[in-house]
């Protein structure tokens, strides 16, 4: 049987994959196929915001994967959810749209050597693909070639002109939450009383502030990237789109001319056991967990890692699997009275087909929430440069992910330390495709982690202590208000906290003659051409906050320098 041949195999129909599917495909000369492990997106609660709830953990939608047992928390093991369904993470998660800060950007610049990374050279990849709620009435002009932003300023109501950083016309839809609670306005008023100033707009640079989170929804329905990036191209004869296919290794030719080049796939899918071809390039768009694991079987890898597996070495590179960064949420909760909470609200049957009426008649209400609803970014102490902490407030409290919710009222106010120095790894046990790699974030493994986490408990307290809440009279339920010291609230913080989702870092951007850089600032695998990795695992550092958009962002680059270069070889 012949080998499928195509110019652009993209590994991965996640966040950035169907981006990738999506720019490159545009050029009808050019064939592109995108291979999914998962299946489709056709799971009713995957469109349904509370459907996270049933996404997570559950063998259709997710890759079910589990922690290494985390000396950081106390030896506990998390689940570790990553998408698998077309959409990939974008399916199941929180629905939260947040680019991070300026600084974020500015940073992988400098790592990198690429000035491409910079906020303002970001900023335009952001708002190409945009449809933020707030442009839909504006009118707009185009900014000149001196602007320091090149994006579109909107007419205020004032009539003067104001810079807008949102897009109007993409794929990628941007709505505000269709409810509002009034214990979380409650906390809100609370964070101004401590010192926390309102914000319009998490997303211009520096987030600072308080305000309900946008999210990615249109009329109450999950936006996901594959309704966004490939629903609308399905009908293009060039896009080939695998569902249910697993990549077992990358394949690699060597030659004088070219040296190593990335050739091809072998792949598993249900007919069996087959291979395709890439003639310009591969892509790989399998995430922070996927994107490493594959480069490891393929013999791309530290060659002790190799070594210990049986692995032939095709090229050593040290920091595949390293460098492993997350988000670990601290889950403060505190017990309220004289206040509607979801605890209250969905104990009951009648309560929860309330909920389902709701949601069935208008698309609002708990059945619409996306898993937080109110945000606050915040310094944990106040002598920082720089805010270092989110929040994620929630109108529910429950012992853990995926059990019920308690039985009296409270708020969860959960608090991520933005800029962890904590790093982990993900690596193969075996050469096994099909065996789930170890992943060991090392949460909480430094002095200066375990320092922001007992301070964010601090300010989750003082928040919670401001007058505007008063009327409420909140108790902290855990960890509670016996545990003082830094020692004790950062023990007590490794027996609560859990992950955001938000791995990043595993096959890192950085310089040529940075031994534990992947790939360079253009996502090009070093030392291996027609090889590139475009999704999250691909940041040097994480993002002050949310990760899902920025992996946007970067596809969006990526697809552009991909069809620059192409032409540019065609011109030759």
């Amino acid at each position: 049987m012949s080998e499928a041949r195509f110019d652009y195999v993209v590994v991965g129909a996640g966040t950035a994959g169907c981006l990738l599917a999506n720019r490159l495909s545009a050029d009808a000369s050019k064939r592109v196929l995108l291979i999914e492990a998962g299946g489709r997106d056709n799971y009713h609660w995957i469109h349904i915001p509370v459907g996270y709830l049933y996404c997570i953990d559950n063998p259709r939608t997710d890759w079910r994967y589990r922690t290494e047992p985390d000396a950081g928390l106390n030896g506990r093991s998390l689940l570790y959810p990553r998408g698998k369904t077309l959409g990939g993470c974008s399916s199941i998660n929180g629905m939260i749209y947040m680019r991070g800060q300026a600084r974020d950007y500015d940073a992988w610049a400098s790592a990198t050597g690429e000035d491409a990374w910079r906020w303002h050279n970001v900023l335009p990849d952001f708002m190409a693909h945009e449809s933020h709620y707030s442009l839909d009435d504006e009118r707009q002009i185009c900014v000149g070639q001196g602007s320091k932003y090149s994006g579109n300023p909107t007419i205020a109501k004032n009539g003067n002109l104001a810079p807008s950083f949102h897009g109007r016309s993409g794929e990628w839809r941007i709505e505000k939450q269709r409810l509002r609670w009034d214990i979380l306005d409650a906390f809100a008023d609370a964070a101004v009383e401590a010192g926390i100033p309102r914000t319009e707009d998490f997303n211009r640079g520096d987030n600072e502030g308080v305000a309900y989170f946008e999210v990615n929804q249109k009329a109450g329905w999950r936006w996901n990237a594959s309704k966004a990036f490939l629903r609308p191209i399905q009908s293009r004869p060039n896009l080939t789109v695998m569902t249910s296919t697993q990549v077992r290794r990358l394949r690699f030719a060597r030659s004088t001319e070219r040296g190593l080049h990335c050739v091809g796939a072998e792949l598993i899918g249900a007919s069996g056991a087959f291979s395709v071809r890439a003639e310009r390039e591969l892509i790989l768009c399998a995430g922070a967990i996927g994107t490493p694991q594959l480069l490891q079987l393929s013999g791309i890898a530290p060659r002790g890692l190799l070594a210990r597996h049986g692995i032939e070495p095709v090229h050593e590179l040290p920091g595949v699997g390293a460098n492993l960064q997350d988000h670990l949420q601290i889950r403060a909760v505190f017990k309220v009275s004289g206040a509607k909470t979801l605890n209250t609200l969905a104990n009951s049957w009648w309560g929860k087909a309330a909920i389902a009426w709701e949601y069935a008649v208008s698309r609002t209400g708990p059945m619409s929430m996306a898993p937080s609803q109110l945000g606050i970014f915040t310094k944990s102490r106040p002598e920082l440069a720089h805010t270092n902490l989110e929040f994620h407030v929630q109108p529910l409290s429950l012992p853990a992910f995926g059990q019920p919710l308690h039985a009296f009222p409270a708020f969860t106010a959960s608090v991520c330390n933005l800029n962890p120095t904590s790093r982990g790894s993900v690596n193969i046990v075996n050469g096994d495709f099909k065996t789930p790699p170890a992943i060991a974030p090392n949460y909480l493994s430094t002095d200066a982690d375990r320092q922001v986490a007992a301070d964010s408990l601090r300010v989750a307290r003082r928040i919670a202590a401001q007058p505007a809440l008063a009327k409420y009279s909140p108790q902290e339920f855990k960890p509670g208000i016996e545990f003082q010291s830094d020692d004790e609230l950062a023990r007590l913080a490794g027996d609560i906290a859990t992950t955001i989702f938000h791995p990043v870092g595993t096959a890192k951007m950085g310089r040529s003659d940075d031994a534990t850089a992947v790939v360079d600032g253009k996502l090009r695998v070093h030392g291996v051409r027609g090889l590139r990795v475009v999704d999250a695992s691909v940041m040097p550092t994480i993002t002050s906050g949310n990760t899902n958009s920025p992996t946007l962002m970067i596809a969006e680059k990526a697809a552009r320098w991909i069809i620059e270069e192409s032409r540019a070889s065609s011109e030759r």
